[in-house]
């Protein structure tokens, strides 16, 4: 029932704001289009902390990237001109497609203070939309379903999945869901896709007889149909179709090496635009060969 257990790796994005590296994994690239999960947090932050916790302007191409929260609230920008508060059990979803940079900001933390805890995912994009116009949405109330039985509160966050659709425009078959689980509350996991995984975000399952707990990603087999809940647990579940190998470099996804190498090389001459209400700092490209030779993926 399950093919691999991927255990989160911590990483600091500097500043004191740690996360928990899911994908991709050596052993594991992707799931479903799913090419990038971080579980952010949790920390919390006191008033007047500094702008280092930021994650300044930086760019991506040939992904969309989805940001959810479970508590707390980050404020993000854009080269479209896009500018939103996203808040717990809301979605800002980012199409870079060709190119686009963007902020996030954690602007109500460091004036009142916060709980920031959450997760981003990415999202490659399938081919023929690798190069799609940049886009932004945000997503709130009604186009998030959500429902409740038997012990398990869920929210649809993107795709078809649990008799429901998400308002949110996605490229690929997928679904994404966030889960709250009572203890010993049993959940369906979706079927009718090619790939899909669990992640125990808080709390612990039981599945196929074993007990798994937070900060584990669970790879699961087609006949992988329900899970039970060892405590009270928050648990995401994803997946869809593959869209075929995807290379990464820093914070580009693409079918191909050389567009890789093109975009770092945009970033690093200055001409892919800032967002214009953030454009007085950025986070530069990384200093590696990867311009001169093309480098492992990473």
């Amino acid at each position: 029932m399950i093919e691999m257990v991927i255990e989160q790796r911590r990483r600091s994005l500097g500043g004191g704001l740690d996360v928990g590296r899911v994908l991709p994994f050596a052993k594991r690239r992707m799931v479903g289009p799913f090419v990038f999960f971080d579980h952010m947090g949790p920390l919390d932050v006191a008033a007047g902390a500094p702008r280092s916790l930021d994650v300044r302007p930086h760019p991506h191409i040939g992904l969309s990237t989805v940001t959810y929260l479970f508590s707390g609230e980050i404020v993000h920008r854009d080269s479209v001109g896009s500018h939103q508060a996203i808040r717990p059990q809301e979605v800002n979803w980012m199409t870079a497609g060709s190119g686009i940079t963007h902020s996030e900001r954690f602007e109500k933390a460091r004036s009142v203070g916060d709980h920031l805890h959450g997760i981003q995912a990415w999202v490659a994009l399938p081919d023929g939309d690798e190069e799609t116009a940049p886009s932004f949405s945000h997503h709130a109330g009604g186009d998030l379903p959500q429902w409740s039985d038997g012990g398990v509160r869920g929210q649809l966050i993107a795709g078809s999945a649990y008799g429901l659709t998400a308002s949110v425009r996605t490229h690929s078959p997928l679904f994404y869901a966030h889960l709250d689980m009572d203890a010993g509350a049993q959940a369906e996991i979706p079927v009718g896709h090619a790939e899909r995984a669990i992640y125990i975000a808080t709390g612990a399952i039981e599945l196929d007889g074993q007990r798994y707990g937070a900060g584990q990603m669970l790879v699961l087999g087609a006949d992988a149909s329900r899970m039970t809940a060892a405590e009270g647990s928050t648990v995401m579940v994803l997946g869809g179709e593959p869209v075929g190998e995807r290379f990464l470099y820093w914070n580009f996804v693409s079918s191909s090496k050389d567009r890789l190498r093109q975009a770092a090389a945009d970033w690093d001459a200055g001409r892919m635009k800032l967002p214009d209400a953030d454009d007085q700092e950025f986070i530069p490209l990384p200093d590696d060969p990867f311009l001169k030779s093309p480098p492992a993926m990473s």
